[in-house]
Order: structure tokens, then sequence, then C-alpha cells
């Protein structure tokens, strides 16, 4: 697990300003596979649309742990927050 440096997540630099969701339908491996999700985290290094912990397929999740792109915000209408899967903490 990283420790923050002075309250600062180091995994911000991860995050790109020209992120445009891959996406912006709904969860990439959800519309492939056809399977449902409950809410949507847009992935804040590629763009890619993942479903949440609390859908089925955890798709957000697993891509963060397959690609290594730490941190996503929600992509949800009217959330706005960001969340760092390495530390486990809203960033």
């Amino acid at each position: 697990m990283t420790t923050e440096v002075s309250g600062v997540d180091p995994h911000l630099v991860f995050i790109r300003d020209d992120v445009v969701p891959r996406t912006p339908e709904g969860c990439e491996e959800c519309l492939r596979i056809g399977s449902p999700w409950v809410h949507l985290r847009l992935c804040l290094t590629c763009g890619h649309v993942g479903c949440c912990d609390q859908s089925p397929n955890r798709h957000a999740r697993r891509h963060a742990g397959l690609v290594g792109d730490p941190i996503v915000a929600s992509f949800e209408p009217g959330e706005d927050w960001r969340w760092c899967y390495v530390d486990e903490v809203f960033v």
C-alpha cells in the first residue's frame, strides 16, 4: 500500500486532463457481454468506463488491477468525486 505524502495521494499524477469516455453509453465490458450494472466509474488515465463494486462484475476495479490505472471518477450524473484503488481513499 502506498503512503500519502503531505495529505496528497501520489497517484494523482496518473490523471490526464484530456480523458474522453471510451463508452459513454455504459460499462465497456458489460455492454459487450450483455450484463447489467449499478453505477459507472470513469478511469481518469485512459477513459475506460467500468461498473462499480456493487455491480455483479466490478469491471472498474478489475480494470484498475489489470492495467494499473489507479484513479476513477464517478460517471454518474450529479456526482463529483474521485477514488484511488491503490490507497482505497477518496482523492
